[in-house]
Order: structure tokens, then sequence, then C-alpha cells
């Protein structure tokens, strides 16, 4: 085999250009196949409540599982820590994440204070919409650019954290 067969081939970089890649997020079964690969014996009932939770985010559910084997944490004191929390398995990922926001055009902050902060689906301009959705943040209904948070993780962590912003 030549030199040039055996390298991979070259990707091409579009500067500003973020691509979102629907789908990766785990379905019930993997993710019950993937606790079982942990040595972790849970109903559908456990699974789903990590789903949930974590909203089907691959990596989250990693981070899950993987502290629960090690015995660091249970599902329930994972489900009910405070977002907030030195403990939470999910800090240094929340940090990251909130200063994404922060570092991003001036309003996707805000725009995403909206999503959390409502109960109900909102309606956020469409580029706003598709920029959180990039980052994981939300999800689309079908109908034009409503969105709502991605899992209850994310809504818990970022209701606290603006709330906390509007007290000061």
């Amino acid at each position: 085999m030549s030199m040039a067969q055996s390298q991979p081939p070259k990707r091409r970089r579009r500067r500003g250009v973020i691509l979102t890649v629907q789908g990766l997020e785990k379905t019930l079964e993997q993710t019950l196949d993937l606790a079982h690969r942990h040595h972790l014996h849970w109903s559908r009932e456990q699974v789903e409540k990590l789903l949930s939770f974590v909203g089907g985010n691959p990596y989250l559910i990693r981070l899950a599982l993987y502290n629960i084997w090690h015995e660091d944490i249970t599902l329930q004191e994972l489900l009910t820590i405070s977002p907030l929390s030195e403990d939470n398995i999910y800090r240094n990922h929340l940090t990251r994440q909130l200063l994404t926001l922060q570092q991003q055009n001036e309003g996707l902050a805000e725009a995403f204070a909206k999503v959390v902060m409502s109960p109900n689906p909102v309606e956020l301009e469409l580029i706003k919409a598709f920029q959180l959705q990039s980052l994981g943040l939300v999800r689309f209904y079908p109908q034009g650019n409503t969105v709502h948070s991605s899992c209850e993780l994310y809504t818990r962590y970022f209701q606290a954290y603006f709330a906390d912003k509007n007290k000061s």
C-alpha cells in the first residue's frame, strides 16, 4: 500500500460555520445496554430518568454512568443535587456551556434565559435558535422558531444561574 493510500482524507474547515449532527442522542435501549456494560443492573425506569435528565446527550450519559459505576454518586443523588453545587459531576461541563454562551454574540445568553425561565416553548429569532441548538442547549418544536430546553439538567442549572444573576 502506498503512502498516499494509508493517510486519512484531509478535512476542510469553514470558519464561522457550525454544523450540528442531529440524531446523536442515545435511545433507551442504547443507554440500557451501556448501563449494563458498566455493570449497573438498571430498570427501564432508571434509564428513562437519566435520559430525561440529560436529554440523551451521549457525553452526559457516559459521565453519569462512569461516576455511578465508581460509586462516586447514586442515580438519585445525581437527579437531586443542586445544579450549582461544587459536587455536581456536570459542573465543568455546565461552566463551559455558560462561558460559551457568554462569549457568543450579544443577546444569546438572554435568549436562552427566556427559554429556561418559561414553562412553555419560546419563539426566538431563527439565528439565535440555531446557535442555541448547535450548543445542544435547545430543541426545536416542529413549527417555526419555537424551542425548549434540551434537558432538565440545563433547565435547572441555567434557571438557578439566571435567577441568581438577576438578584445581584
